[in-house]
């Protein structure tokens, strides 16, 4: 089988930052920061949208890799621009890359470890020797602005991996993945409306923006990661001992901080950006992997563990080696 490479790394923010103050009272603002993690967040700017976020990172993933194209696209999003269109043909096309196949995915805020697996299969059964796996979303769009639930937690932004075949004797990025899905509970993280169930002109309220109740996800959340890691780890050969760096999806601090407990695992060696940017469902993982090599805290040779949790219910995890000279960490700010 052939094994896959990770070769490029790339990111994008929209440069709008909302910080707290702008959103809610001064009490709130600091609660909101207290327990959910989250001082600021970015926003799209009027005319950009999803396929405008997916198209920066691809950008500089591509850059990163040294690779002018690719031979396939995958785009994790929950927020398309259309329900119709996909947007990776688009994004492929600003890309330079029309022809190529291109298609969306949604698995929620697991979305890019999904995407990372449909990528290796891709490889591993010779349909493509390179593949562009970007998470993007324009997660303001699914949110009430008054619901302080959901308002207050998510931003706006994209990351992306150039993901290739692996050269005689180059040693993978990627041990086994773990993924699965529980759909009787899909009602806890949900968009109510505006699908083929329920059209838009049957909406009332705010059906068309996103419902979640907080304290099942994080019961569902804490539970799914910690396992996922465990098997993940122990289907790589490894112990939790032999993990340098654990980088978990970042819902909020609360999550992220029982995960850590759940594992008895250093909450020093789990990076954090949510504090700047929010909770960036399916762009999260990607988001992190940049501005951890920027900061050093992901460094070469580093065995790592990948896990998220999202919609659906939905959950994914495998474990990494980190690349050697994947980029130079100064082009990878975002």
């Amino acid at each position: 089988m052939t094994e896959t490479v990770l070769c490029g790394l790339g990111g994008w923010l929209p440069p709008t930052v909302v910080d707290n103050e702008q959103m809610m009272a001064p009490a709130t603002a600091a609660f909101v920061r207290r327990r959910i993690g989250v001082a600021s967040r970015r926003r799209v700017t009027p005319g950009s949208a999803t396929v405008h976020l997916a198209t920066q990172a691809g950008q500089r993933a591509l850059l990163s890799s040294g690779m002018p194209a690719v031979d396939a696209l995958i785009v994790a999003t929950t927020t398309p621009d259309r329900l119709c269109p996909a947007g990776a043909p688009e994004v492929a096309s600003e890309l330079g890359m029309t022809g190529i196949p291109a298609f969306d995915i949604n698995a929620g805020c697991s979305g890019f470890l999904y995407a990372c697996e449909l990528a290796r299969g891709l490889i591993a059964g010779a349909s493509a020797r390179s593949v562009l796996v970007i998470a993007a979303e324009t997660a303001s769009a699914m949110v009430n602005p008054a619901d302080p639930d959901t308002a207050p937690i998510f931003g706006d932004g994209a990351g992306a991996v150039v993901l290739r075949a692996a050269r005689p004797a180059e040693a993978p990025t990627f041990g086994p993945g773990v993924w699965g899905s529980d759909g009787t509970r899909a009602d806890i993280i949900a968009i109510p409306a505006g699908g083929a169930r329920r059209r838009t002109p049957d909406v009332t309220g705010d059906e068309l923006f996103l419902h979640l109740r907080g304290s099942e996800v994080l019961r569902h959340a804490v539970r799914r990661m910690s396992d996922a890691v465990r098997q993940a780890v122990s289907a790589a050969g490894w112990t939790l001992d032999d993990v340098d760096v654990l980088l978990a999806h970042q819902a909020n601090a609360a999550i992220t901080h029982a995960v850590a407990a759940a594992l008895a695992f250093p909450a020093a060696r789990m990076p954090s950006n949510i504090e700047t940017v929010g909770n960036t469902a399916a762009a999260s993982i990607p988001l992190l992997l940049v501005h951890a090599t920027a900061e050093g805290t992901l460094k070469p040779g580093q065995r790592a563990v990948l896990v998220a949790f999202g919609s659906g219910l939905s959950w994914a995890a495998t474990t990494c080696v980190w690349p050697e000279n994947l980029c130079d960490p100064a082009n990878l700010t975002v």
